[in-house]
């Protein structure tokens, strides 16, 4: 599995942490990991105070696919007793709905919670306020990554009012543990969508590269805390 540790995988940041995951059927070429949907990863996310809010975050990307055991016999109080943190939120397991993704930014030192390893992926400055996971809220989160959606790839979309398109990255079983992806496809029937906003799906004829902004992703969750990040606008 030596290809498991070179996956150069940056996950969003708190409060919307849905960007890892990495699995012994992907494959690395150079900075670039393929084959990733329907990949599965795990999160652990410390909230720190030390002259202001951060929050670490320790991720299974590169490492495993998360086994389920492993992750249900972890004990958020311990972490954060072992942390020193202020909260933990244990975010996952999520699934990859991307096909591939570049990074350009290295992980951390691998390091064990109970039986699971993980590593940490991410370190980030928050203000009291991003201590919250309201949905259909935007989110700024630094990362330098391009996500691919292959040609003949199902997309499943969010479209705001004024038409930002905001495209589903990975869907997660925190909320409902029995989502997968076929179910995606009639997701926005059950979809508390604010006013204004449409849940849409359709298959893409060419492949769909989606970049952050000057190393800034703009990305949202719904209640179920799908996420999705900020693609373009429709014309």
């Amino acid at each position: 599995m030596p290809h498991l540790f070179n996956c150069l995988i940056l996950s969003a940041l708190f409060p919307v942490l849905a960007l890892g995951g990495c699995s012994e059927s992907s494959s690395t070429a150079g900075n670039e990991l393929v084959d990733l949907r329907g990949a599965r990863y795990c999160e652990v996310v410390a909230v720190i105070v030390d002259g202001g809010f951060s929050a670490d975050v320790y991720g299974t990307q590169g490492l495993s696919d998360c086994p389920l055991s492993q992750w249900d016999a972890l004990d958020p109080v311990a972490i954060q007793e072992e942390l020193g943190a202020l909260t933990v939120l244990m975010n996952g397991p999520r699934f990859w709905l991307i096909d591939a993704v570049k990074s350009f930014s290295e992980p951390g030192e691998p390091r064990f919670f109970g039986e699971l390893e993980m590593r940490k992926i991410a370190t980030v400055q928050l203000e009291p306020g991003d201590v919250s996971q309201a949905p259909y809220t935007e989110r700024s989160v630094v990362r330098d990554t391009e996500f691919v959606f292959l040609a003949g790839s199902e997309v499943y979309e969010l479209i705001a009012p004024g038409g930002k398109v905001y495209v589903m990255q990975s869907y997660a079983h925190i909320v409902d543990d029995a989502l997968n992806e076929a179910a995606l496809r009639a997701l926005g029937e059950s979809l508390a969508l604010p006013e204004g906003w449409v849940y849409r799906t359709r298959v893409v004829d060419e492949d769909y590269v989606v970049v952050d902004q000057d190393g800034i992703a703009t990305v949202v969750q719904d209640e179920l805390q799908n996420t999705y990040q900020l693609a373009g606008a429709e014309e």
